[in-house]
Order: C-alpha cells, then sequence, then structure tokens
C-alpha cells in the first residue's frame, strides 16, 4: 500500500467522523445511525479500494455498493435528510477509496462535501419552516376553513398542505403540512402560559 493511500484512509476516516459525530450527531442525536454512517463509509473505502487494484469492472463496484445502500435504505424509516448524509458517507468513502495520483482532488472532494452539508442541514438556515403531520379530530372538507384550522393548531402560517386521508365515517383528517412559525404568536401563547 502505497503513502497515498494510507493518506487517502486517514483523510477517509477524519471526514467520515466530521460528517457522523461532528455535523450529524451534534445536531440529530441519533446514535445508531452514526454507526450506519461510519459503517457504510469505511465499507464502501474498502469496497473501492479492492476493486480498484482487481481486474474487475469498475461498474460492477459501483453496482454493488448502489444495491447496498438501497437494502439499507429501505430496512427502516429514514428522513431525506439522513439520506443525504448517507450519500455523503457513501461518496466520501468512494472518493478516498480510488487511486489518484493527485492527492488534492480527493481532499478537495471532501472538503466540499463536508462543507455543503454542513450548511445546508445549518439548524440556522430555514429556521421557520417546518413540516408536520397532523392527526384532527374532525374531518374538514373545506380548505380555507382547513388551512385556518392548522394555522392556529400550529402557530404559523400554512404554505402548502396535503391531506393523506378524510375519514368522513370516524370524523378525521390527516393532513401532512409545511408551515412558517410566527414568532409572535408563539411569544404571545408562551407570555399567556
Amino acid at each position: 500500500m502505497t503513502g497515498t493511500a494510507l493518506l487517502l484512509i486517514g483523510t477517509d476516516i477524519a471526514a467520515a467522523l466530521i460528517l457522523s459525530l461532528g455535523l450529524y450527531y451534534r445536531r440529530h442525536h441519533r446514535r445508531d445511525l452514526v454507526v450506519a454512517f461510519l459503517v457504510v463509509n469505511v465499507g464502501v473505502l474498502a469496497v473501492t479500494s479492492v476493486l480498484a487494484n482487481a481486474e474487475v469492472a469498475m461498474g460492477l463496484g459501483l453496482g454493488l455498493f448502489g444495491v447496498l445502500s438501497i437494502i439499507r435504505l429501505r430496512s427502516s424509516e429514514i428522513s431525506q435528510r439522513e439520506v443525504a448524509y448517507y450519500f455523503a458517507a457513501l461518496a466520501i468513502g468512494l472518493i478516498n477509496g480510488l487511486p489518484q495520483s493527485d492527492l488534492w482532488v480527493p481532499l478537495a472532494l471532501n472538503v466540499l462535501i463536508l462543507l455543503v452539508i454542513a450548511i445546508a442541514d445549518h439548524p440556522g438556515l430555514f429556521a421557520r419552516a417546518r413540516q408536520q403531520l397532523v392527526h384532527l379530530d374532525r374531518a374538514i372538507v373545506d380548505e380555507a376553513e382547513l388551512v385556518a384550522e392548522l394555522g392556529e393548531r400550529l402557530g404559523g402560517r400554512v404554505q402548502s398542505y396535503t391531506v393523506q386521508r378524510l375519514d368522513l365515517v370516524n370524523d378525521t383528517t390527516l393532513v401532512d403540512v409545511r408551515y412558517r412559525t410566527d414568532d409572535a404568536v408563539k411569544s404571545r401563547s408562551l407570555q399567556e402560559a
């Protein structure tokens, strides 16, 4: 194993730790996914390193890690944010596992991936934007009434919604709603409490 390969392995481990512990766990506190991100990253690094040195088509290796990631991503319910972290872990492992003559390219790509996810998942970005699945205890057919009810219950301005289920027999409504919090409404309700 060359010195460049060892440096890339070290870079991969550092980038994977920053991604999973420094960014994801610090913000979202899901221990199970930290383990998954680290193992997926190191696994892809190992498979890519072996396939890069073997006389096997790279397409086979990429197909293999694609199949493995689809199986894992389908086995439990995860958010789109967590899919992004999975993809980042996979990409970092793949980038660092390929043989490189110029060390700056994979280093720059690692930094770029970490920087993009750090900014895109920053808690301050879109801090007032929310998404909620709301189960109302009455069937609301009128759209204006539904928007008003959701806005009042959630303390914000409804930006979009999708009625998932309207049950006229049991008198319930299930709605996936995107809304923007209203700081004035929240501070007023906190003062009243």
